[in-house]
């Protein structure tokens, strides 16, 4: 019998996934608001914050409040390095719409394959940040769990307001509306790139540290992470920000009760029928039109 307690208890799990999705996804719809390209690398980012975050804890026995930011900033460092090497040389030539793909797609096989031979394929456990369980009214949320939604949530507002109230978020919007018209006024768009890019990459880190105690760390642990954020982006309409948060959450509280009321064995299927019934209904997305 499923009591409110339950029920309450299942949509705050589907929160905290959908808050994750939600970072990941938003990391996407970053670049295509801004470069107008699609990183197929970036389940790899998440990858290697879980795994910087395993190194930081286990290896070296930071503590949490240092691993996390650090692991961030060194996913920043790299995906900021990538940029500029891969990308940045592909973009505005013909056919680079086409050849980001690729390289990108081939950057995130580099990736696993680097994180398999140096790291192993063993699924590696990682600590919780907090232990214990918060128990109220009957119910009982793990402190890991409420941490990972409220960290989330801060993040996503912070950067809601760096885009809004600040020059680099002026000068981002400026290239993401009209990149010509933004060289003509001065913005170095070269910069923005690159920055967005690491941005982004910092994003799904981010959620790779979050998440990697409850889903444990491997060199292909991206790779749904990716998907899911797929789907989040057409679920919400491409290049929305507001659609990337939304349709995170949406679709983490849809797993979520599918679990509760079905099987673990549903929950990709819901996702995919909800992209589906999307794509039907409203092929732009809940939010089709751009948002900066």
């Amino acid at each position: 019998m499923f009591t409110l307690p339950i029920m309450i208890e299942q949509a705050v799990n589907g929160l905290v996934l959908g808050s994750m999705y939600a970072l990941v996804a938003t990391g996407l719809t970053l670049i295509w608001g801004t470069m107008k390209m699609l990183n197929f690398a970036h389940g790899e980012f998440y990858m290697l914050g879980g795994f910087g975050t395993y190194f930081g804890l286990m290896i070296l026995g930071l503590p949490p409040w240092l691993v996390v930011p650090l692991a961030v900033f060194l996913i920043f460092i790299i995906a900021f390095i990538m940029e500029k090497s891969i990308i940045s040389p592909l973009m505005g030539k013909p056919g680079w719409d086409i050849s980001t793909v690729v390289a990108t797609l081939g950057a995130g096989i580099f990736l696993q394959n680097f994180a398999f031979k140096f790291w192993g394929g063993d699924f590696l456990n990682v600590p919780y940040m907090f232990d214990g369980v918060l128990r109220i009214w009957g119910m009982a949320f793990a402190w890991h769990r409420l941490y990972i939604l409220v960290l989330s949530l801060v993040v996503i507002i912070t950067f809601w307001q760096v885009v809004k109230r600040t020059r680099f978020g002026l000068a981002l919007r400026a290239t993401a509306q009209d990149n010509e018209a933004a060289i003509l006024m001065g913005i170095p768009f070269r910069r923005i790139y690159t920055v967005t890019f690491g941005l982004s990459a910092s994003l799904a880190a981010l959620a790779g540290s979050a998440l990697a105690p409850i889903f444990s760390v491997n060199p292909w642990m991206g790779m749904v992470p990716l998907i899911k954020a797929l789907i989040v982006v057409i679920l919400g309409g491409l290049g929305s920000f507001t659609g990337a948060i939304l349709g995170g959450f949406i679709l983490g509280l849809c797993e979520s009760y599918s679990v509760l009321f079905l099987s673990s064995g549903w929950k990709d299927l819901i996702s995919f029928s909800l992209l589906i019934i999307i794509l039907v209904i409203k092929p732009s997305g809940l939010f089709g039109a751009k948002e900066w």
